[in-house]
């Protein structure tokens, strides 16, 4: 049964349950960038095996999974806080969300994925260039090894 979640005043609960989960600012920013250069891929997708989880945008035939990350909730070494209210209950929360993140890359790249996380502090610009970079990658080696 999970933890019971901290008791917290109506302003933060009202605050945490807006916290958007898909189609954060970075999150289109990023689409609509690789978008325009002609990337096609699909948004907020199941991953293989591994249920409950998604990723932010997946390149089917390349297999390349990409996360946006928030600062706070996957703890950026740049950004990320520690909440005062209920401390403990927030650091173990926190630092569920980096195991599980480091358990979805060990198991994608498994299956043969390439896992790309880009925190959402990363100039959507850049962060387009780190992703095509990747699928360009990946379609060289497969021409120079097929």
């Amino acid at each position: 049964m999970p933890e019971p979640r901290p008791s917290t005043t109506p302003e933060v609960s009202f605050r945490m349950s807006r916290q958007r989960r898909r189609d954060t600012g970075p999150e289109i920013a990023l689409r609509r960038i690789l978008h325009a250069h002609g990337r096609r891929f699909r948004v907020d997708s199941p991953l293989p095996d591994l249920p409950r989880r998604r990723a932010d945008l997946l390149f089917t035939r390349p297999k390349v999974a990409v996360f946006v990350d928030g600062c706070f909730w996957h703890v950026c070494p740049e950004h990320a806080t520690e909440p005062a209210n209920n401390a403990t209950w927030w650091a173990k929360k926190l630092r569920c969300n980096v195991e599980r993140d480091r358990h979805t890359d060990e198991h994608l790249r498994s299956l043969g994925w390439t896992v790309v996380r880009i925190w959402e502090h990363v100039d959507p610009h850049e962060a387009a260039e780190q992703v095509e970079l990747m699928l360009d990658t990946i379609v060289t080696d497969g021409l120079t090894k097929g």
